[in-house]
């Protein structure tokens, strides 16, 4: 399986349609592994699931995004865990372990939904 993180440097960014990249890494039996960073494509509605889905993603982490882009990325079979924040491979650790959870949060920087994002 392979987790990508939505980071802005070594932190889960909170809006993954503007982060700076994505830290991928490979889970493998109960072990997680660094593998790559990803830069950003830059910020295209509807671009991004299909571009991580292009580099075998199946799960992606970040701190927010809208209700739209959740579905676009279940669209590409990539499961969405959302409202996380801190370093990404403390992130990508408590994943492993099972203590990461989705809290379903919506991006709020805007007066609008994210729906792009």
């Amino acid at each position: 399986m392979k987790v990508a993180i939505a980071c802005d440097g070594k932190n889960v960014s909170g809006h993954f349609g503007h982060c700076e990249g994505y830290a991928i890494y490979d889970a493998t039996d109960s072990v997680i592994a660094y593998s790559e960073t990803l830069q950003s494509p830059g910020h295209e509605p509807g671009r991004l699931p299909v571009f991580l889905a292009e580099h075998g993603v199946n799960l992606i982490i970040a701190g927010g995004m809208g209700a739209r882009a959740v579905q676009l990325f279940n669209d590409n079979n990539i499961e969405v865990i959302l409202g996380v924040s801190g370093p990404v491979d403390v992130a990508a650790q408590d994943y492993i372990a099972g203590r990461l959870k989705s809290t379903g949060s919506i991006c709020t920087q805007h007066d609008h939904e994210c729906s792009g994002h």
